[in-house]
């Protein structure tokens, strides 16, 4: 129970700024902090080194770096440059260039399905809905906190962490260790 409560972190943390960049077009600096906190402590638990952890931590890096040249050129959100920073550190390395390449791939069909919905008038009932009627103004940027979330989650099951608490008891036992010194 312990392991599947900790390997759903992540999924739900992703789930909530897909819909918070969907509904608002925004994505907290408070959940993008859980993102990075959440893999802190769930790291720990899983036993990665501590050389392990700095290099998921670098890959992080590396993608806010990048991120912040496009946000900074008006391509992306800033929310979306943190939050893809974020993500990057739960795949590392190994696994930042293949969610990279979904998320990127997700987001230009997400783009290009808003460019052609954009082009047509609502229907009327869907007029007095805040969220799509911002969704639907062609000014309105593209909540690419979608494609990174479902980019995430197609990689996140191949990931060591999710190996490890999927597969691995000892896990638990640390956890229970972790808990009973407190």
């Amino acid at each position: 129970v312990m392991n599947t409560t900790l390997a759903l972190i992540f999924p739900t943390l992703r789930a909530l700024a897909a819909c918070s960049d969907l509904l608002t077009m925004r994505i907290s600096n408070v959940l993008v902090a859980a993102v990075v906190v959440g893999f802190i402590i769930v790291a720990l638990i899983v036993g990665m080194s501590p050389t392990l952890i700095g290099m998921h931590l670098a890959a992080g890096a590396l993608v806010l770096a990048v991120t912040f040249t496009l946000f900074a050129l008006g391509w992306i959100g800033g929310g979306d440059a943190k939050l893809a920073a974020g993500i990057a550190m739960w795949m590392g390395f190994e696994f930042m260039l293949p969610f990279l390449l979904y998320a990127a791939v997700l987001g230009g069909v997400l783009t290009l399905a808003l460019v052609i919905g954009r082009r047509w008038v609502l229907p009327a009932p869907l007029l007095s809905v805040g969220w799509i009627q911002r969704l639907h103004h062609p000014k309105t940027g593209v909540p690419y906190g979608i494609a990174l979330a479902i980019g995430a989650m197609l990689i996140y099951p191949q990931t060591l962490i999710y190996e490890r608490l999927v597969t691995n008891q000892a896990v638990q036992q640390t956890l229970l260790d972790q808990l009973g010194t407190l």
